[in-house]
């Protein structure tokens, strides 16, 4: 036994869906479940949890920082001026998913974004109209048993598919919602609560 009377982060408890790949783990640890409320990193998880349609959230988080260099940081901005030749280099670029719908419509989400963001002033004005008392939830559940789309959920992507957004029904909304901390969702023993 050392003298450090401090846990070890292995010692720490967690929820079990981060398993113990160093990765899924840190994102548990540092990201997930903590309320975000600026443009750009809203932004930048719109793009990820779009592009993670279909598939596990792993396979994103893996290619998170080639999203970042392909998506020009995740600037809303340029990202919406994307042309053609941008669909081709990202078509080419083995370091993020190429499905050239998800390709495509990471575009046009981008221009809706902005277009949101003169709407309500930010994308999160936008996002926070939809919560209850116009704040994050926490929900503390006791086991396994998380939701993967709520009322909530259902409202903002009816909404936002309304608007033309693609890749973004309720169970995306709903992780999209889990990932920027609109809901904590860490089980009541998590030591990350």
């Amino acid at each position: 036994m050392t003298s450090d009377s401090r846990l070890k982060t292995s010692d720490l408890k967690r929820c079990t869906w981060c398993g113990t790949d160093p990765l899924y783990m840190k994102y548990h640890d540092e990201e997930w479940g903590k309320p975000v409320q600026d443009d750009e990193t809203l932004f930048e998880f719109l793009i990820l949890e779009s592009a993670q349609a279909g598939l596990s959230w792993i396979t994103i988080l893996r290619r998170r920082e080639n999203y970042r260099k392909a998506y020009a940081g995740f600037d809303v901005k340029k990202v919406a001026a994307f042309d053609e030749a941008d669909v081709e280099r990202l078509m080419a670029d083995e370091g993020i998913i190429r499905n050239k719908l998800k390709v495509r419509s990471s575009i046009r989400n981008a221009q809706l974004f902005i277009d949101i963001q003169e709407e309500f002033g930010s994308f999160n004005d936008y996002l926070y109209g939809f919560m209850p008392g116009g704040r994050p939830i926490d929900n503390a559940p006791r086991s396994g048993g998380i939701p993967v789309s709520t009322d909530v959920s259902d409202a903002i992507a009816k909404d936002m598919k309304k608007r033309g957004f693609k890749f973004f029904g309720t169970t995306i909304c709903y992780a999209f919602m889990q990932a920027t901390g609109m809901v904590n969702d860490h089980l009541a023993n998590c030591d990350f609560r």
